[in-house]
């Protein structure tokens, strides 16, 4: 197997491993070192020697042993051993025998809940998940929360002793419990979408791999909780927004806005499950923040060209939002929403006062919206140079390459 297709198999069973591990032994921080140590004996050898018929259970089997050898190897062994010794049954002490038939337990989602455990900071709640559950690397958590690489790597090691130290059960939580953890679930998920259908960083525009991950853990606890109205907002939310994925990237690797998008591209039968989705959620009481931004994506896709979405119902439904979601991004969109539906110079006061609030820092979709809105005013100059800017602060090269073509269209205006 390809090293390309290893790595995409996994990204997808590295949480079913450690979610094992932590349900049979505990010690969730020594068990992702030996899941991670497992992972990597896999990428190294799985393209060589080719992928195990039952490639979970190699994963589980190595990685029990390797974390048998962690715990034998610390001071407290005797303690750890005696905790070990309570939470499991005698014949799940050791890792299990090659010929064993595999558990068809998938734990990635009770891992999702541990890791919102209320024992822990919201902020390490989100961290930790996006770590263990959802694979990106400290550095891409960093960029999706917009603080420095070192205080991320703080807030996760934080996170793991919490959990270390507490003796939390590693067991799907019910009832009170279960809802009061459901809001950092959901936004965990909702920041595993976002990093794979707008990468943070390297050549690609998209990582299908995360993008679809979000969506299936969300399939997951929609299945759980059919009847939550923000389960399933957030669920119609994934599907109406990567239903435009395959016409979001050009030939060559390059950024499409929808604007220019090839509707026809557009995924149908997720767009139909989405706004089946939100239709019947609306209705059900309190409309929370996700069930509106799924209202809005449906808006865009159910139009059937850019000159006929409805911009004043965006705008409309934005305004909705910004009562329930303090989001500095939430106001950029809204910003271009009225920029489309009341005109530039109007949004253009919305961005101007947005960075003057300073919460988007340097994040580069501040300076992209406000040359936008530069161009359509006929500042080419101003629209320029700001794109140039917006381009320095991006981390993803498809990104960069788009702002820098938008202002070498400007050049000599």
């Amino acid at each position: 197997m390809p090293a390309e297709r290893v790595e995409d198999l996994l990204r997808r069973l590295a949480p079913q491993v450690l979610g094992a591990l932590v349900r049979r032994y505990g010690h969730f921080d020594t068990a992702e070192d030996a899941t991670q140590e497992a992972l990597i004996a896999a990428a190294t050898g799985w393209p060589r020697d080719g992928v195990p018929d039952n490639p979970r259970g190699w994963l589980i089997t190595v990685a029990s042993r390797r974390l048998t050898d962690l715990l034998r190897g610390e001071q407290a062994r005797r303690r750890r051993e005696e905790t070990v010794a309570r939470r499991v049954l005698p014949e799940q002490r050791l890792a299990p025998a090659a010929d064993r038939p595999p558990t068809d337990t998938d734990d990635t989602l009770t891992l999702l809940f541990l890791c919102c455990h209320p024992a822990l900071s919201p902020a390490s709640q989100i961290a930790l998940t996006l770590r263990a559950v959802g694979g990106l690397s400290t550095a891409e958590v960093a960029r999706a929360f917009l603080v420095p690489e070192a205080t991320m790597t703080r807030r996760i090691t934080r996170g793991k002793q919490r959990i270390r130290d507490s003796g939390l059960p590693f067991a799907m939580p019910a009832g009170p419990e279960r809802a009061a953890r459901l809001a950092a679930v959901l936004h965990v998920l909702y920041l595993i979408f976002n990093e794979g259908y707008a990468s943070t960083a390297g050549p690609a525009l998209l990582r299908a791999d995360l993008a679809a991950e979000a969506i299936r853990l969300t399939r997951l606890l929609h299945r759980l909780l059919p009847d939550d109205p923000e389960v399933t907002g957030l669920l119609a939310l994934m599907l109406l927004t990567d239903a435009r994925a395959p016409a979001r990237t050009g030939p060559h690797g390059e950024l499409v806005p929808m604007a220019e998008q090839d509707r026809s591209r557009w995924k149908a039968d997720q767009i139909a499950e989405g706004v089946a989705l939100v239709t019947a959620a609306l209705p059900r009481g309190r409309v929370g923040p996700y069930q509106v931004q799924a209202a809005i994506a449906a808006v865009h896709d159910e139009a059937p060209s850019a000159e006929a979405t409805d911009w004043a119902q965006i705008t409309a439904l934005y305004e909705v939002l910004r009562q329930v979601s303090d989001s500095p991004v939430v106001a950029l969109n809204h910003a271009v929403a009225v920029a489309m539906s009341q005109g530039a110079v109007a949004g253009l006061a919305l961005v101007d006062a947005l960075a003057a609030d300073g919460r988007l820092g340097a994040d580069a979709r501040l300076p992209a919206v406000r040359a936008h809105l530069l161009e359509l005013l006929g500042d080419r100059t101003a629209a320029r140079d700001v794109y140039r800017a917006a381009a320095a602060r991006s981390t993803n090269l498809a990104q960069q390459r788009y702002l820098h073509t938008r202002a070498d269209r400007l050049d000599g205006g």
